[in-house]
């Protein structure tokens, strides 16, 4: 009597459809055949069954879509932080995120060189995620930014084919997957009004070139590996790479590059991995002697984070190196001091720790953090060359972040910053951030 009465259920459900009709007779067929193999489950069993049968037919007919739960390890080995993977959290459609941030500096007076600099207010950024899920494998995921309120880029868009659980197939403007904060950009992902200086100079973040890959992950395990256009060489400077991103416009692609890197996870909340980008940056115009020099560029670093019970530990160390440094500086007419490195390295430790987690805050967090950086971007001279005393620099950071609720951030810090040549100027900066 029990099994006719629950199939008379369900045959009156999908009488009261008439969106889906062929999905809503699937779901009746899955009830009987549920009920024909379920005679021993309890009554309470089959109702749950019910219930759920009911909801997803109800779904059906009112086209609602589904939101699929992402754990931060699941998201972390997509390459991307929270909001950034919002496509990846509908199973159809469009989705719409984004976030920004604004930033008050105050530098001090004078250096110790008598050099001034004026205080500063600039809306960084305003940015807006679009995406779109056309199925379970296909997603397309875009970044579009206005930076300083008036320019506009586009960080990434791209299209991806989950091949598995694994595995994916990814290829447009890509973020290129080195160091901590190039992937996972913001603001209320790091800490500091300022992003570190090792991840703006040698690692010159937000980072982003035309390519394709894969990426995915294993158990504890995620990756990604890239080919990516390389750098433009001739707008490399003695204080780092910054100016030789191409950032997807009309690149130059004579010479090729190879970006990677790996995250373990040994239990949660730590985190250790490595990345390494390798790749010509010549690309047909450094010259010397009717010769093309392919000016190799090769950054590697390591990484590693710790969020265990309030506290926050990060560490990255950088390091790159460029051949034909020498014939570089040569073609772009760059001397003494003013010539690009042969070799940059770079690094930090950072530590915080929110003062209310171990009390019920509702979502409320307040994290005092500090941060020591060291940056040379001038290690290592061509022959010939000298370096400046200004690009062996430290930086300590002391700071506090605020965050009312998890999707806006608020943090205050002061910056001492030293160097040889006396010609450091400290800096009060107050940064305002969200994301949704």
């Amino acid at each position: 009597m029990l099994v006719i009465l629950l199939v008379f259920t369900f045959m009156g459900m999908s009488q009261l459809s008439a969106v889906s009709s062929d999905k809503l007779d699937d779901a009746a067929e899955e009830a009987i055949e549920q009920v024909d193999n379920q005679q021993s489950v309890d009554l309470e069993e089959l109702r749950r069954r019910i219930e759920v049968l009911a909801e997803e037919i109800e779904s059906l007919r009112s086209g609602e879509v589904q939101q699929i739960q992402l754990s931060e390890e699941d998201i972390r080995s997509l390459g991307l932080a929270p909001s950034a993977a919002s496509a990846y959290m509908r199973d159809a459609g469009i989705s719409f995120a984004g976030y920004g941030e604004m930033i008050y500096k105050n530098y001090s007076e004078a250096n110790q060189s008598g050099n001034i600099k004026g205080t500063k207010f600039d809306f960084l950024r305003n940015v807006l995620y679009v995406g779109y899920r056309f199925n379970d494998k296909f997603i397309f995921n875009s970044e579009i930014e206005v930076e300083h309120a008036k320019e506009i880029f586009l960080e990434f868009a791209y299209i991806d084919y989950l091949a598995n659980e694994n595995l994916g197939f990814r290829g447009g403007l890509l973020l290129v997957p080195v160091g901590l904060v190039n992937e996972f950009h913001e603001p209320t992902v790091f800490f500091g009004a300022d992003r570190p200086v090792t991840e703006q100079r040698i690692i010159p973040t937000t980072w982003r070139e035309n390519g394709a890959g894969v990426y995915g992950s294993v158990n504890n395990v995620a990756y990604r590996a890239y080919i990516v256009n390389g750098f433009n060489g001739s707008k490399f400077s003695s204080a780092g790479f910054r100016g030789g991103r191409q950032k997807g416009a009309k690149a130059k692609a004579g010479n090729m590059a190879f970006a990677g890197r790996v995250d373990v996870t040994p239990m949660p909340g730590v985190l250790v991995g490595a990345s390494l980008y390798s790749g010509g940056s010549g690309q047909g115009d450094i010259k010397n002697n009717s010769r093309d020099f392919n000016v190799q560029t090769s950054i590697f670093d390591l990484h590693g984070q710790v969020q265990i019970r309030g506290f926050d530990l990060r560490g990255l160390y950088a390091r790159s190196s460029i051949s034909d440094a020498l014939e570089l500086n040569q073609s772009l007419g760059l001397t003494g001091a003013n010539g690009v490195a042969e070799t940059m390295h770079g690094g930090y430790v950072q530590v915080s720790y929110n003062l209310l987690s171990q009390i019920r805050s509702f979502g409320l967090s307040l994290a005092p953090y500090i941060r020591y950086e060291k940056v040379d971007t001038q290690a290592t001279m061509p022959v010939g060359f000298t370096r400046s005393l200004s690009t062996n620099a430290t930086f300590r950071t002391l700071g506090v972040e605020l965050k009312p609720i998890q999707n806006i951030v608020l943090k205050v810090d002061y910056t001492w910053v030293s160097n040889q040549a006396q010609s450091g100027i400290n800096q009060f900066s107050i940064n305002m951030g969200y994301a949704f």
